[in-house]
């Protein structure tokens, strides 16, 4: 099969498209056509040698992909439309996924759509609902909310009937009011912690999702509710800094941090079932929608990487595989 694949770590100009050996589902495991599938930050910091692939994951890049069926487990048939989070391997023309990490594809999806939602939408889902346990007329603070997994989040929290608030550049504001935030605020020029507790009348939100990391610890703090929780799903900013801890006791904060791919399997399994019942019927009817940036061809994936790199992007990068 074709691939993308690169032979040392480095910048967007090592990954070229070339062979690679088709892959070979175990018992309970589909194998995939991959029609589309798409960028996320997790490839750019595995392609620098950063983040190594769990082990028994595929050594390919890609975790999420859309595509067709062509060898069958559990309850699924060849020629199903599917779409599905893996841990690699998804920059290829074929790649596996255990059979309940599966999604059937909602009603009137194209595939490069379909590609766009599965690693943004289950890590936004993860975050909010499943560990920051977000409730109907709670607030919510959605960092980068013009990336793909802020941009899941904003939506996803509006339909669970969460108030939502955003930061973006000055650019992609617009686009986070018409996701679903209330309010929006460009995190270069004003104080976010402020605004949101203006906007709250004091209290601040229940829940933040943070992709920044220690630059942001202090004015997270001062932004969460009593008894609040902070998510942490990455690190852009550093991992580093003098942190002061007194709010995390003086409010009973929570402070979480995850990673959707190395979540064990049957807990991502659970997640996908949980995310499923939530979600298709309301892409389907058009209350949720994957946000996308840009369609690339695969081979065009240096690019990709260079245009994600550059935060050129507002929502995803979707690679078309065939």
């Amino acid at each position: 099969m074709k691939a993308i694949i690169f032979d040392q770590p480095g910048g967007p100009e090592v990954l070229r498209y070339g062979d690679a050996p088709d892959p070979v589902p175990g018992p309970d495991e589909l194998l995939v056509r991959v029609r589309a599938t798409a960028v996320n930050r997790a490839d750019l910091l595995q392609r620098r040698g950063r983040y190594p692939p769990p082990p028994g994951a595929s050594p390919i890049l890609g975790l999420e992909l859309a595509g067709e069926v062509v060898k069958a487990a559990g309850p699924w048939r060849e020629g199903d439309r599917v779409m599905a989070v893996v841990t690699g391997g998804s920059y290829a023309e074929l790649a596996v996924v255990p059979a309940g990490m599966a999604l059937r594809i909602p009603e009137g999806m194209s595939f490069e759509e379909a590609a766009a939602v599965p690693e943004a939408f289950l890590t936004a889902y993860l975050n909010l609902f499943t560990l920051g346990r977000l409730q109907a007329g709670e607030a919510v603070l959605v960092h980068a909310g013009a990336s793909g997994v802020g941009s899941a989040a904003i939506q996803l929290a509006k339909a669970a009937q969460a108030r939502v608030f955003a930061t973006a550049s000055a650019g992609k504001l617009a686009l986070c009011r018409e996701l679903g935030a209330t309010e929006a605020f460009d995190y270069r020029t004003e104080p976010f912690a402020e605004r949101v507790r203006a906007a709250t009348d004091g209290r601040g939100v229940d829940v933040v999702l943070d992709f920044v990391g220690a630059p942001n610890w202090e004015a997270n703090m001062a932004a969460l509710a009593p008894y609040g929780r902070l998510m942490l799903i990455g690190f852009l900013g550093g991992s580093r800094g003098t942190l002061d801890l007194g709010p995390v006791m003086n409010k009973s904060l929570t402070v979480t941090g995850t990673t959707l791919r190395r979540t064990p399997l049957p807990k991502k399994i659970a997640l996908n079932e949980a995310f499923a019942a939530f979600a298709l019927e309301r892409f389907e009817r058009g209350e949720l929608r994957p946000v996308i940036d840009t369609v690339m061809p695969i081979s065009s994936a240096a690019s990709a990487h260079q245009r994600m790199e550059e935060n050129l992007n507002a929502g995803k990068i979707v690679l078309r595989v065939a």
